[in-house]
Formats: C-alpha cells, structure tokens, sequence
C-alpha cells in the first residue's frame, strides 16, 4: 500500500465532501423515500398490519433504515462514473497518489451521506412517536452493523459506477436492493408470508440485519440474529471489495 494512502485519501475525501456540501440535494433525495414510505405505512397500512409491536413505527423502522443507505448507495455510482466519464481518473493516474485512495475517497463519502440520511430519518421516526429504551452500548451496536452495512453495499455501488455504459444505468443497480427489505420482516413478520416467499425472507441478509436491530432497539436478546447479520454483512463487504479493486484495476490499465 502507498505510503501516503491515508493523506491522499484525505485529500480526495475532502474533494468529494465539498461537492456534497454544495448539493445537499442528493442527502435530501435520499432520505425523502424512506421517509414517504415510513409515513404511508404508518399512518396508511400500520392500523391493518398485526406486528405483535405496541407501536408500528418501532417495528418498521429497522427496515426503514436500510431502505435509506439502499437509496443513498446508488449516489456512489453516480459520482464515480461522472468522474471517470469526466477523465478525472486519467488526471490521478498521472499524479504520485495511491491508486486506491481514488475509491476509498468515494466509499468514505457514501459512508458519511449515508450516516446523515440515518440521523434525518430518525429525527423524523422520533416526531412519528418512536421509542426506545437502548442505552450507549446498543446505539453503538446499531451503529457498527449500520456502518458496515453501508460500506458492503457501497463496495457493490463501485462495480457498476466502474462499469456503467450509461448514467442511468449507474444508479439503476440500487432499485433491487431497495425492493429486498420488502420481502423481510422489515414491514411484517415472516410468518404471515405464504410458503416459498416465507423461505426466502427468512434467508436473506436483510431479515436478520432487521431482526438484530430491532432487538437492540427493544432491549431483547439478540441471540444468532446478530451474528448472522454480521456474517452477511461482512461476507458481502470482502466479496464486494475484491471484485470492485478487480474492476477498478481492469477500467484503469
């Protein structure tokens, strides 16, 4: 690894940031879908969907959360393929940087949006009426499995941003990862789900994420959930790194 991988990264993180910074839009956008869906099911469906949860908004909101780093992930791809359609990579290639600098600087900076999307919305599910009683130790647990989430999905975000042929194309990989928490327990319980469909949520990545937040949230014992979660989450985060310095090796040679 390059010596001054840390300061280039730095360097280009603060770059990224900026541009963040001068169009918060793209925070704003993201946290605008989790939060029209957060409402309509609360306030439209929440009266007609039995949870066993005193309070709907405690249930879904888990779910709801990895609906908003989902939406927001897709603007990794975006950035990095305006910049490699725009030449910048060209440009760093031809500066003593650390080649891999280039892409942390764009993950660091979904991971940070990301982060500021999750306080919006919770800001919002707080003035809905959401409650919990967790302490220091279970936010920051929420937090660990929310921070490695972000980056394993936004490893993935850097393969089509690499790979794109079109702008729309880029984002585009994102709409299947935002349908996946609606066959989870993120909205109801998997029970209630009909043979096949109900194999499938109870084995996918997104129910047992869910399933350990919403137990840290409620002070419940976590059991395998969280392990699992972090099994997935972990699993998809060094798949999708290696695959992403793959194809960033391959765009750049």
């Amino acid at each position: 690894m390059n010596k001054h991988f840390v300061g280039d990264t730095a360097v280009l993180l603060g770059r990224s940031l900026r541009h963040i910074a001068r169009s918060p839009d793209t925070i704003i956008t993201t946290a605008i879908m989790p939060i029209a869906f957060m409402l309509l099911f609360v306030y439209v469906f929440g009266g007609a969907i039995e949870t066993g949860s005193d309070s709907y908004v405690n249930y879904l909101l888990p779910g709801i959360l990895i609906i908003t780093i989902a939406s927001g992930i897709s603007y990794t791809a975006f950035r990095l393929f305006l910049d490699l359609k725009g030449g910048i990579f060209e440009r760093f290639q031809s500066m003593p940087i650390a080649r891999s600098a280039v892409l942390w600087a764009h993950v660091l900076t979904s991971l940070v949006a990301n982060l500021i999307s999750i306080v919006v919305v919770i800001g919002v599910a707080l003035i809905m009426g959401f409650r919990t009683g967790a302490g220091v130790s279970g936010w920051l647990a929420v937090a660990g499995i929310l921070v490695l989430f972000t980056l394993a999905l936004t490893w993935i975000a850097v393969i089509p941003g690499l790979t794109a042929k079109t702008l729309d194309g880029a984002s585009a990989f994102s709409y299947p990862l935002i349908f996946l928490p609606f066959v989870s327990s993120a909205f109801v319980p998997t029970g209630s789900m009909p043979g096949p469909v109900r194999a499938f949520a109870e084995h996918q990545p997104v129910t047992s994420i869910v399933n350990a937040i919403r137990d840290l949230f409620t002070q419940q014992p976590v059991g395998a959930d969280i392990w699992i979660a972090l099994a997935w989450c972990a699993g998809i985060l060094v798949v999708a790194y290696l695959f992403a310095n793959v194809t960033y090796r391959r765009t750049i040679s």
